[in-house]
C-alpha cells in the first residue's frame, strides 16, 4: 500500500499551549519575580495539592531532582539496597545510585507492565534487609498498589512512587502520586502537564516537605549570612517554569480525555491484528494515557536482533516487528519510540541483581535464555513499542498512522 509522506512531522508528544501559560510569564516578569520565588511557584503548590489530594507539593527543578531527594528523605544510605522497578527510564535508577546505594530491579507483570508484586515478595527473600522499594507507573497507568503496598508494609519498607508519567491517573479512585510516603511527578517537555521541565515531590508529611524545600535551595540555614551545616542542591524551580505549569494545570483533565480517545482509535484500528495495546485493569485503573502503546503477539514477529546501539531485523510476509514498524513510520516523516529498555539489560546496570517471579536472573539478559525464568520486562521490549501520542494529531493523520502501521503486517 503506498502513502504520502506527512509534509509536517507526527511527534511521539509535544507541549500543547494554551492561552494563560505567556499570561503568568509576563505576570512574573511585570513584578520581577523571575526567580525560585514567586507567586506562581506558590499557586501551583496550591493546585497539585488539589489535584492530587496530598498535603504538600514541593517545586523542583525537574523530576529527577524529586526522585533524588525521595530517596535521601527515605533515609537512603551508602551500601543500602533499594529495590527498583526494572522497566523505567535510567531517571529512576540515578537517584538511588546519587547516594551510593545499590539499586535491585523488580521485573514487570503483563497485566499492567509496572512491577511485578510476586517478584517483589521474591526480592524481599533474597534481600531481607532492604528498606526502600520505588515503584513507577508506566506510561500513564497504574501499578497494582493493593498488592505492592502490602508486601512493603509486611516487610516494614517505604514506598517511593514515580508517578512521573501518571499525574491524573488513578487506582481504585485514588489518584495516583499519593501511594507512597514520597512521590515524585514530572512536567518535562513530553509530559501530559508541562512547564517545559520541571517536577514535583508530593508528600503528607509537612517535615519531609520542609527538609526538601531547604535541600533544594543549597541548604541554606535561617541566619543573615549563608550557614550550611548539610549538603544542599541547586533543585528549586524558577517562578518561570511554574508560570507555565500553572497555565497547563486547569487543562490537566482534557489532555487526559484527548490522551484517552487516541489510545481507544489505536485499539480499534488495530482490530484483526495480531497485536495489543498496553493493558490495565478497567474495573481498578483508569489511567492517563500518556502514551499509548502496542505489543506484538509473538507469532507474528519477525526476526529481530537488537544489540546495545544498533538493531537488523529480516522482512517477511505477514510478519513485522518494531524496529520494522519504526523504519517505516520514519520514512512517512512519523516518530515512534521503542518501550523502555530494562535496567537490568543497560550496560551501566547490567551487573545488578535483577528479581524475577522465579529466581534472581542475575547476569542473564537473553530472554530466550532464562529457561523457565520468565523475563518479562525483555520480552515486552524486544516486541512493544511506542506509538505517537500527540493530542495536537488530527483523526485523520492518526488513521492513516494505522493504516500505515497495518500495511507492516501484509
Amino acid at each position: 500500500m503506498k502513502f504520502e509522506p506527512f509534509e509536517n512531522k507526527i511527534w511521539l508528544a509535544t507541549p500543547t499551549k494554551h492561552e494563560d501559560e505567556m499570561k503568568y510569564i509576563q505576570e512574573a516578569f511585570d513584578t520581577n519575580w523571575v526567580t525560585t520565588e514567586g507567586k506562581n511557584l506558590v499557586e501551583i503548590e496550591r493546585l497539585v495539592c488539589n489535584k492530587v489530594g496530598c498535603k504538600h507539593a514541593v517545586p523542583l527543578s525537574s523530576g529527577t531532582a524529586a526522585l533524588h531527594l525521595a530517596v535521601k528523605l527515605a533515609g537512603v544510605k551508602a551500601g543500602n539496597t533499594v529495590f527498583c522497578s526494572d522497566m523505567t527510564f535510567n531517571a529512576t535508577v540515578n537517584a538511588i545510585v546519587y547516594e551510593g546505594a545499590v539499586p535491585v530491579f523488580i521485573d514487570s507483570e503483563y497485566d499492567t507492565w509496572n512491577m511485578d508484586p510476586v517478584a517483589l515478595e521474591k526480592a524481599f527473600e533474597l534481600h531481607p534487609n532492604t528498606k526502600v522499594v520505588i515503584v513507577v507507573n508506566l506510561y500513564g497507568t497504574p501499578a497494582k498498589y493493593d498488592e505492592i503496598c502490602a508486601i512493603a508494609q509486611k516487610h516494614g519498607a517505604i514506598i517511593i512512587e514515580d508517578a512521573a508519567e501518571s499525574f491524573g491517573a488513578s487506582y481504585k479512585g485514588r489518584p495516583t502520586g499519593t501511594f507512597g510516603a514520597y512521590n515524585v511527578i514530572s512536567f518535562n517537555g513530553n509530559k501530559i502537564i508541562t512547564g517545559s521541565s520541571g517536577g514535583m515531590l508530593l508528600t503528607n508529611d509537612l517535615s519531609a516537605a520542609n527538609k526538601a524545600h531547604k535541600w533544594s535551595t543549597q541548604s541554606r540555614e535561617n541566619a543573615s549570612w549563608y550557614q550550611h551545616e548539610e549538603i544542599g542542591y541547586n533543585y528549586r524551580m524558577s517562578n518561570i517554569v511554574a508560570g507555565v505549569v500553572r497555565g497547563q494545570l486547569p487543562h490537566l483533565e482534557e489532555h487526559i480525555a484527548r490522551k484517552k480517545a487516541i489510545y481507544q482509535r489505536y485499539k480499534e484500528g488495530f482490530k484483526g491484528l495480531p497485536v495489543t495495546m498496553n493493558p490495565y485493569d478497567v474495573d481498578t485503573m483508569e489511567p492517563n494515557f500518556w502514551l499509548s502503546c502496542m505489543l506484538i503477539d509473538q507469532a507474528a514477529m519477525c526476526k529481530q536482533e537488537r544489540g546495545d546501539t544498533a538493531t537488523r531485523y529480516i522482512t517477511e510476509t505477514g510478519k513485522t516487528c518494531p524496529d520494522e514498524i519504526f523504519d517505516t513510520l520514519e520514512k512517512y516523516n512519523v516518530q515512534g519510540r521503542p518501550i523502555w529498555k530494562p535496567m537490568h539489560m543497560q550496560p551501566l546496570y547490567k551487573m545488578h541483581d535483577f528479581v524475577t517471579r522465579e529466581a534472581n536472573a542475575h547476569g542473564i539478559t537473553d530472554a530466550t535464555a532464562l529457561g523457565k525464568v520468565i523475563d518479562v520486562g525483555a520480552d515486552i521490549f524486544q516486541r512493544g513499542l511506542c506509538l505517537p501520542s500527540d493530542i495536537k494529531m488530527t483523526v485523520e493523520e492518526q488513521d492513516k498512522i494505522i493504516q500505515i502501521i497495518r500495511s507492516c503486517f501484509e
